[in-house]
């Protein structure tokens, strides 16, 4: 993710978004649809964020091409959650959320479920 898009359009200068940036907006908009408990990052993104480091595009692949994107995400879901809607409204979501906050042009955003988390019940 060091990559990054120029927007060269504009009167004034160029705009460079990097792909972090879009990770980041990727990120936010996917934990905000119920039912999404997180996203699950790498072995090396999850050791830097037990050293302190917050890494908040974690689960996030963003591929640049021709300055359009393609987001990769990993999820966690709660049990009982309608997976193929809720994967559904995640990449509506993101999709929506990328392309109006940056004007990048989103090709395709896939969701992959890692994992279901149960909610334990109080006895």
């Amino acid at each position: 993710m060091a990559e990054n898009m120029t927007i060269d359009s504009l009167k004034h200068g160029n705009v460079n978004i990097a792909d972090d940036v879009i990770g980041v907006i990727a990120s936010i908009a996917a934990s905000e649809i119920e039912g999404i408990k997180g996203l699950s990052g790498t072995l090396s993104e999850e050791v830097m964020e037990k050293m302190g480091k917050k890494t908040f595009h974690k689960g996030v692949y963003v591929e640049m091409v021709n300055n359009i994107a393609t987001i990769n995400l990993s999820v966690v879901m709660d049990y009982g959650t309608k997976i193929d809607d809720t994967a559904v409204l995640v990449q509506e979501n993101v999709k929506l959320a990328v392309e109006s906050m940056t004007g990048v042009g989103v090709a395709a955003v896939n969701v992959t479920v890692e994992n279901i988390i149960i909610k334990k019940e109080n006895k």
